[in-house]
């Protein structure tokens, strides 16, 4: 029997699920913390990912410790540090900053389908990464990243393109991400086998 399901998220040990919801077979690793965040289909995160303020596009790929909408903290102000908007952790008489928690939660980080995010990547707020895209291990990305793009480094910077630019353009029309579970488990053997060029030669009409 398959391990993964279109009914329920795989959800391991020891996670924290806040205010998130998952679609059909996805996975989340041990440990990870998930937060206000979506994750279309057959998206997955490895152990210890932490993700917040996202939404995860299928087939998306993410690998262990990574760190995905990173929160940041009022920098404008006289302190930085939280005893300004977790006020009631401190006293009392002083209750949470509302507005500061929305105006987190409005800074939406997008992964695109069919991405690859690399073991102890960094992804920032406001931050899109197009359909395709590779963040290497250990990047810090700061900037939108272009679809089939592979980009490393702190700040994270383009290393090259992932697929030749007609090939991408092709990719993203043909959309293949949006095809059926059935149309998939079909296709599979071709998949694994075709160059991307020869598979879009196939299946584009």
């Amino acid at each position: 029997m398959a391990r993964l399901s279109k009914d329920a998220a795989v959800i391991h040990e020891a996670c924290t699920i806040t205010d998130s919801d998952f679609g059909a077979y996805t996975e989340i690793g041990v440990g990870s913390r998930i937060v206000h965040s979506t994750f279309l289909d057959y998206a997955y995160c490895d152990r210890y990912a932490d993700i917040a303020n996202a939404t995860v596009g299928k087939f998306a790929n993410i690998a262990a410790f990574t760190r995905i909408g990173a929160t940041d903290h009022p920098l404008d102000t006289a302190a930085c540090h939280h005893f300004l908007y977790r006020s009631a952790d401190y006293w009392d008489d002083a209750s949470n900053d509302p507005a500061f928690f929305a105006h987190r939660q409005s800074r939406r980080t997008v992964i695109g389908n069919d991405t690859w995010i690399g073991n102890g990547a960094m992804i920032k707020p406001d931050v899109s990464v197009g359909h395709g895209a590779v963040i290497a291990a250990g990047a810090v990305v700061t900037k939108d990243v272009a679809p089939y793009t592979i980009v490393a480094g702190t700040p994270a910077k383009k290393l090259r393109e992932r697929q030749p630019r007609e090939i991408t353009e092709r990719m993203i029309a043909l959309a293949w991400w949006d095809w059926s579970h059935e149309r998939l488990r079909e296709t599979l053997d071709d998949f694994r086998n075709l160059s991307a060029e020869a598979f879009l030669d196939r299946y584009e009409r």
